[in-house]
């Protein structure tokens, strides 16, 4: 290693953009499309401003606020203030997703991999890797930028509002990429940086909704919040992005400190000493399995838990808005029984679902990341059979994947009792959450399936998800035909109480999940390992 802190840093930079362009591209590529097909589809549903107005009502309830945040210029609600109103907020979060990943995989991931000391090696300064990465991600969320603003411009938005807000988005993703980066100088592990940085990530989207609905100020405590009060295509405040900008560099400055004060492959929090002797539970997979995920399911539950009270919070609100309001009270169908607040818990455990269902997929894809690291030869030396510990961490992943559907439905429920006038009834919301298991589960059985085959092609998985999350979060709002949703499981679940409950789909979807199980199962037990 070279005594000089940055020698060879341009080296480096090459070498992640060489290992890292595709992958880039693809982020940049796809956050891109689908800003500028959102864009396109406003100009189409909604081409004249009493159009928009409408649109506008039925956006300044407290619930869509905490949804997506404050409304700027509904009063006049343009094609642009409309894109920033309901897409900014969600644009940011998938441009803090991408630099989370990827300066994750190449910082702690990196050093548990073995990467970082093959270059450490070479002759290349102790700062220099750090560095290259988060120029490649400055770089990266510098084109998505350019990207984002070119293309709002050309679908004919103003140009300088378009353009901040691509500077926003970039701006989101270099805050989260100094914040995982200094997570990756605190914990040892790429699971925990990564923990950890979704875990801010989480906490900034519940301290943000809480502002924008019942406190303006505390959203300023929240990065989330700074994106937000751009007010891009209204006002275009460029003061919140020079905060995101300056909190990335206090963030890097602080990973780089902590990165002098370390040893490579530990981390500046301490670590617990492990027991003198082993728990019994322990000489099971299925007891190894839960002991290695018990951190992140703890972490998950109190996330899922602090989400669904987070919207139950807002029930009431939203059903004082919905009496006060004249045109929305007239799109209730009296015959239906159902108010609109009950129509939108339907929603709203649709999108709760999808978010149970990330960790349901990261606990079983813990078995892929034992794999990769040669940790799995530990256990097949003995007496243990791969179906054994695949079906541990099936089970894992079930169980607590629904475990996290469930404790985001409760929390909904006794969050909402106390604001409402008239609360609906536990059973009610209940099976309104519990309906979406089965989706889970396919979920589940996709990553299974997956594993199965080819632990590289386990991203597959994740896109299905991301798919399913926007044919369901956007279909309605840009009025997408029916068939997208059917080819996601979770378009295939009745949202109750608007709907019958249909056993047969959910008995289908069940039946399909445990087929992809044990099609993954089959295919693992047969496969080489990797590694």
């Amino acid at each position: 290693m070279s005594h000089k802190p940055f020698h060879q840093t341009g080296s480096l930079v090459k070498f992640y953009l060489r290992t890292d362009l595709f992958r880039i591209l693809i982020w940049i590529f796809s956050i891109t499309v689908l800003t500028l097909l959102t864009g396109w589809a406003f100009e189409d549903l909604y081409p004249s401003e009493i159009e928009r107005l409408a649109i506008a009502e039925t956006m300044k309830n407290p619930a869509m606020t905490a949804m997506v945040g404050p409304g700027y210029g509904l009063d006049h609600y343009t094609t642009g203030a409309m894109m920033a109103h309901q897409m900014l907020l969600f644009t940011a979060i998938l441009a803090a997703v991408m630099t989370i990943l990827l300066t994750a995989r190449h910082t702690r991931g990196d050093e548990e991999d073995g990467r970082s000391e093959m270059i450490g090696s070479l002759p290349v300064g102790r700062l220099a890797p750090l560095t290259s990465v988060l120029i490649v991600i400055g770089f990266s969320q510098f084109l998505l930028a350019i990207a984002l603003g070119t293309g709002l411009s050309v679908l004919g938005l103003d140009t300088s509002a378009s353009f901040l807000y691509g500077a926003a988005v970039g701006g989101t993703g270099l805050f989260f990429a100094g914040m995982t980066a200094l997570f990756a100088q605190l914990a040892e592990s790429s699971r925990g940086t990564t923990g950890f940085a979704f875990l801010i990530l989480g906490l900034s989207y519940i301290v943000r909704a809480v502002g924008d609905v019942s406190n303006e100020s505390l959203s300023w405590f929240s990065p989330l919040g700074w994106t937000l009060k751009t007010e891009v295509y209204v006002n275009n405040f460029v003061t919140p992005l020079l905060l995101l900008i300056f909190g990335s560099i206090i963030l890097t400055a602080a990973a780089f400190s902590l990165l002098f004060k370390r040893d490579l492959g530990t981390g500046m929090l301490p670590t617990k000493p492990g027991r003198r002797y082993a728990p019994q539970s322990l000489l099971s997979p299925l007891g190894l399995a839960f002991r290695l995920l018990r951190t992140s399911i703890i972490v998950w539950g109190f996330a899922l838990m602090a989400i669904g009270a987070s919207y139950g919070s807002v029930l009431g609100d939203l059903e004082s808005f919905f009496a006060s309001n004249d045109m929305l009270s007239n799109m209730v169908d009296p015959a239906s029984g159902l108010t609109l607040t009950e129509q939108f818990v339907s929603m709203l455990m649709a999108i709760m679902s999808m978010m149970a269902a990330i960790p349901a997929l990261m606990f079983f894809f813990k078995l892929k990341s034992e794999e990769n690291k040669n940790r799995t030869e530990n256990l097949y030396a003995r007496a243990v059979s791969r179906q054994k510990v695949f079906m541990s961490y099936i089970a894992v992943a079930a169980i607590f994947g629904s475990f996290m559907m469930v404790i985001a439905t409760v929390s909904l429920w006794g969050a909402s009792v106390p604001v409402m006038d008239d609360p609906m009834s536990f059973s009610t919301v209940a099976l309104s959450g519990v309906v979406y298991l089965p989706a889970i589960w396919v979920m589940i059985g996709l990553g299974a399936l997956f594993t199965g085959l080819k632990p590289g092609i386990t991203g597959i998985a994740w896109g299905y998800l991301i798919y399913s999350f926007l044919v369901v979060y956007l279909g309605g709002l840009l009025q997408l035909p029916e068939w997208p949703g059917k080819l996601s499981p979770f378009g295939h679940v009745p949202q109750i109480p608007g709907e019958e409950i249909s056993y047969l789909s959910l008995l289908i979807l069940t039946v399909i999940a445990a087929v992809l199980i044990v099609a993954g199962l089959k295919f693992y037990q047969s496969r080489d390992l990797s590694g």
